[in-house]
């Protein structure tokens, strides 16, 4: 990808999941070791916590959400990402991210590109924010 190709203003838009599942949660909490109760056990999630259910975890909104930079700027090119936690995700949700370009640089490890990013849920309601920059590839 050039530079030349990236102007700021450029989106993306990546549907992240559809339809979460409480299985998906749990293999996340596997994956991660995050077996905190408030994303496992819905007893204690409901009656201890007073939510409605089970929710996911920030980070697999995050991971997911960044696969839209990934995708976009290539495997490895990833070289600082910041997420801001903004809503809770549940089962059920549908995420979609919407990355923006903000900025192409040159810095002593060649050319950057900066890029913000926003993952809402099906009812258009926010539930990360996120800045990213990117190595360009030769």
């Amino acid at each position: 990808m050039d530079r030349d190709d990236l102007q700021p203003g450029m989106e993306r838009r990546l549907e992240l999941i559809d339809d979460l599942s409480r299985t998906q949660i749990v293999q996340y909490a596997g994956a991660s070791g995050d077996f905190n109760p408030i994303h496992t056990d819905e007893p204690f999630a409901t009656q201890v916590s007073g939510y409605p259910t089970v929710m996911g975890h920030g980070m697999l909104t995050m991971g997911m959400s960044a696969r839209l930079f990934t995708d976009w700027f290539g495997d490895g090119q990833l070289v600082d990402l910041g997420a801001r936690f903004i809503g809770q995700v549940w089962p059920g949700d549908t995420l979609t991210a919407v990355a923006t370009i903000v900025g192409t640089r040159e810095t002593d490890e060649g050319w950057m590109v900066d890029a913000r990013l926003v993952t809402t849920n099906q009812n258009g309601l926010d539930v990360l924010s996120a800045t990213a920059s990117a190595r360009l590839a030769h």
